[in-house]
């Protein structure tokens, strides 16, 4: 299949994550080539968290089962209250995030179910 550039799109989260590599050969293997933003090496700003937030709700991008959620204090979790301490723990541990997170023409898609990226992609 040949592959298209889309410049619609772009992929967020970490390249170790198990779905996130799920998710980069699923449009590879569809033929999206998809830019990669890498939450670790290109870091996370509050403007971003905000939009997607705005979109998906800061309770659905808090990744709350998640080892890096699991380690943390029973203080930390209950700090965790509303939209803004979201954003600074995700800001202070992007692996927090769940991900990975798909802005596909301005709109934001959580996690990865091979089910919705066909219907989303119409593969």
């Amino acid at each position: 299949m040949p592959t298209r550039t889309t410049y619609l799109m772009k992929l967020y989260g970490i390249p170790n994550c198990t779905t996130v590599k799920k998710t980069r050969a699923w449009l590879a293997d569809h033929g999206h080539d998809v830019p990669f933003h890498d939450f670790k090496k290109q870091g996370v700003d509050t403007a971003w968290l905000k939009q997607v937030c705005k979109q998906t709700g800061w309770q659905a991008l808090l990744n709350t089962r998640g080892t890096t959620w699991r380690k943390l204090t029973d203080a930390e979790k209950s700090a965790v209250n509303d939209e803004g301490s979201a954003i600074a723990l995700m800001l202070a541990q992007p692996s927090v995030i769940k991900r990975p997170v798909l802005d596909h023409d301005g709109k934001y898609h959580l996690g990865f179910a091979e089910d919705q990226y066909q219907t989303l992609f119409g593969a």
